[in-house]
């Protein structure tokens, strides 16, 4: 065979995979259109337990068929506090056991159904769904799609791979390094690894591995190494999404890494006890062994539904040993990785551009974000009596300095919030739920920002009045501490508001207290207006007065105004 024959079966190699991976992509990505929310939803109420966890994972990658967009997903829910680090431990682990489903559909269908026959005829069914003008049709047809397309890719995989009785020269290279006992093991293990991880898909990886088993190119025991290998390449996906998230984020992949590579030393250690007692199972159900000639085409069946076995088998028994462990696990990775945030430094907490996953997800972490920067500006707004009752220039001007610094946070919380919403439009398809959602948390977003120019503005006119020796009588400040816990209330209530289902608030607490404060203002501007026609204030001081009341009403009216944006928001 020369070397233009070989680049081409290398180009056709490549060719097949691609197609295979773009199948796994569409058909994952169109199964999260269908039912993204419902998903959602499975993966933060049944995780209440580890076992429960062990099962959401399972299930949730048995229906989307892809570890890595469902490990990755599971990242963002705890990058969006949405989940614990020991619950998300235990729904990897059962994530770990979906992925063999992969496997078993390949092992199953593809070496032994000519899917590809069946697959464009049902692509073919598929097409009018494209058409359709609602988008949950259009995602069927997609996925049906993905699914024909995953199998015809599998198809051209299998054509793409000479065989190795016609061909014994063409994967000489891998016939060298697979007779050299346990060294082979681990050189087989690293390919899978290196494979996994460029290919970003441990299920392409692996139907590689079924490929070159069933054409005779590797044997049993070097497609088992493979299958350890792509355990590991599989976790580089959740760690490389990782790198932008929050700390939560980073020790959820890093635990994944850990899990992973425990159950790969663990096995290295019984791999070939392991391997014999697969083998004697199959010789026992189907009278071929997984070890025997790769020329008898019963063998060569054999060996995929071994592997099969193998991989499945592994990662059950991995996931029953350290599921006792998961709070160990959790303890370690955050030990290893530790929380160096500073409370006035700017950080995003929970959404992160790498990490946007479908547009459904992506809100919920910018919804967790807007209760974070309300919760940031939150301490400007308990800064504010203290303001009123400061007589030390020193702590007035520290005041100053962390009003500041929060006033800046919020600041570039806006732009930075308000950047990761406008890439979630930039997604081929959201729904129209998503886009008012987003169209809402914009305006939110913004009006949240504007508390923070208000109480920044607060500090500068009471760090003025300081300056010019101005004071105010003892019942009129405390009508002014009043209207301040008027505004801490109404601010507290548009927390709650915040964290809730936005289409579920109730505005009328928001209004009675609005009313409280409104009523505060005119109260004061009438005690104001009294003491100015009495002399009993100067005419710079009732300015002054003026000035801090008005803010304060203004504040309560952006309150308010995010209450309202809330519940403009329609139920996904």
């Amino acid at each position: 065979m020369n070397t233009f024959d070989i680049i081409t079966i290398i180009l056709k190699l490549a060719g097949s995979l691609c197609l295979f991976l773009f199948g796994i992509k569409m058909m994952s990505d169109s199964l999260q259109k269908v039912a993204g929310s419902k998903m959602r939803s499975i993966l933060y109420r049944m995780t209440s337990n580890r076992f429960k966890g062990i099962f959401t994972g399972f299930l949730i990658t048995t229906v989307i068929q892809s570890s890595s967009a469902s490990t990755v997903m599971v990242i963002s829910f705890v990058n969006a506090g949405l989940m614990s680090l020991t619950a998300a431990i235990s729904v990897i682990m059962g994530a770990n056991i979906g992925t063999t489903v992969t496997a078993w559909l390949i092992s199953l269908l593809g070496f032994k159904v000519s899917m590809a026959t069946i697959s464009l005829p049902l692509m073919g069914l598929a097409l009018p769904f494209l058409f359709s003008k609602k988008d949950k049709q259009r995602s069927i047809g997609e996925l049906v799609i993905g699914f024909g397309l995953l199998f015809i890719g599998l198809e051209f995989l299998k054509d793409s791979i000479p065989d190795i009785q016609s061909n014994p020269d063409t994967f000489a290279f891998l016939a060298n390094w697979t007779d050299k006992g346990y060294l082979s093991i681990i050189i087989f293990v690293l390919i899978g690894s290196l494979l996994t991880i460029i290919l970003q898909s441990s299920s392409a990886t692996m139907a590689l591995t079924l490929v070159l088993c069933f054409n005779g190119v590797l044997p049993f025991e070097c497609g088992a190494a493979m299958v350890l290998g792509e355990n590991i390449g599989t976790t580089i996906t959740a760690n490389i999404a990782a790198l932008v998230g929050n700390i939560s984020a980073k020790r959820a992949a890093f635990a994944h890494f850990i899990f992973n590579c425990f159950g790969v030393l663990w096995m290295l250690l019984l791999f070939f006890p392991f391997l014999n007692a697969i083998d004697f199972f199959i010789e026992k159900s189907s009278g071929v062994s997984a070890f025997g000639d790769p020329s008898n085409p019963e063998v060569r069946l054999a060996i995929p539904i071994a592997l099969s076995i193998f991989h499945t088998s592994f990662n059950i028994i991995n996931t029953f040993v350290l599921i006792w462990f998961t709070n160990s696990i959790a303890k370690f990775v955050s030990w290893i990785i530790r929380d160096k945030d500073t409370d006035e430094t700017f950080r995003l907490k929970y959404i992160s551009q790498g990490i946007v996953n479908t547009s459904e997800l992506a809100t919920i972490q910018a919804k967790k974000e807007i209760v974070f920067m309300a919760q940031q500006t939150k301490k400007m707004i308990v800064i504010l009596p203290e303001l009123l009752t400061v007589d030390n220039e020193k702590h007035l001007i520290q005041f100053g300095d962390k009003m500041q610094k929060y006033e800046e946070i919020s600041d570039r919380m806006l732009l930075e919030i308000s950047k990761y919403l406008a890439s979630i439009t930039k997604q081929s398809e959201i729904s129209s739920a998503v886009s008012d959602r987003i169209i809402a948390m914009l305006k939110i977003i913004d009006e949240i920002e504007r508390i923070a120019d208000r109480c920044y503005q607060f500090y500068k006119v009471i760090l003025s009045k300081y300056k010019n020796k101005i004071n105010f009588k003892e019942e009129v400040t405390e009508e002014l501490l009043i209207m301040s816990k008027y505004i801490e209330e109404a601010f507290l209530n548009m927390e709650n508001n915040l964290s809730a289902d936005y289409h579920k608030i109730d505005l009328i607490p928001g209004n009675e207290i609005e009313a409280k404060i409104n009523n505060k203002r005119d109260k004061l501007r009438t005690m104001s207006a009294e003491m100015l026609r009495n002399n009993e204030i100067e005419f710079q001081a009732s300015n002054y007065l003026n000035e801090i009341f008005s803010t304060y009403e203004r504040i309560g009216d952006i309150i308010q105004n995010v209450n309202k944006s809330i519940a403009t928001v329609s139920e996904e």
